[in-house]
């Protein structure tokens, strides 16, 4: 018995043929968009980082700063003579570290700046 010779039609072949060829270019495409968003991803998660560490770096050496002028203070009151000298360098202090606070956040401004503009 022989079987019958069934042949698919040029339609039919074109068609799957172009469905592969369809199919082939939506995986390449799709493909190259994960790989660009992975590659931003990494982009922003490093710019990140970086301007963490580098406020983390100078939050730090503000309070270092903050913390050496307030025992420079304490150390000058310890030696004040009487309570008229206690409440000039109190009123001293009290400028210095304002004009101190406002510089810090003139520095923490700048590096926000400075990392929303990369």
């Amino acid at each position: 018995m022989q079987t019958p010779n069934f042949e698919i039609p040029t339609e039919m072949r074109d068609f799957a043929e172009k469905s592969v060829d369809q199919a082939r270019n939506a995986v390449g495409t799709l493909l190259t968009n994960a790989i660009k968003a992975t590659e931003q991803a990494q982009a922003s998660g490093q710019t990140f980082q970086s301007t963490m560490t580098a406020a983390v770096s100078k939050g730090f050496e503000h309070a270092q700063s903050n913390a050496n002028a307030t025992f420079d203070f304490a150390q000058k009151l310890a030696r004040t003579k009487d309570l008229r000298e206690a409440f000039e360098l109190q009123s001293e202090f009290v400028r210095s570290q304002f004009a101190a606070l406002q510089a810090q956040a003139k520095d923490f401004g700048a590096l926000a700046q400075q990392n929303i503009a990369r």
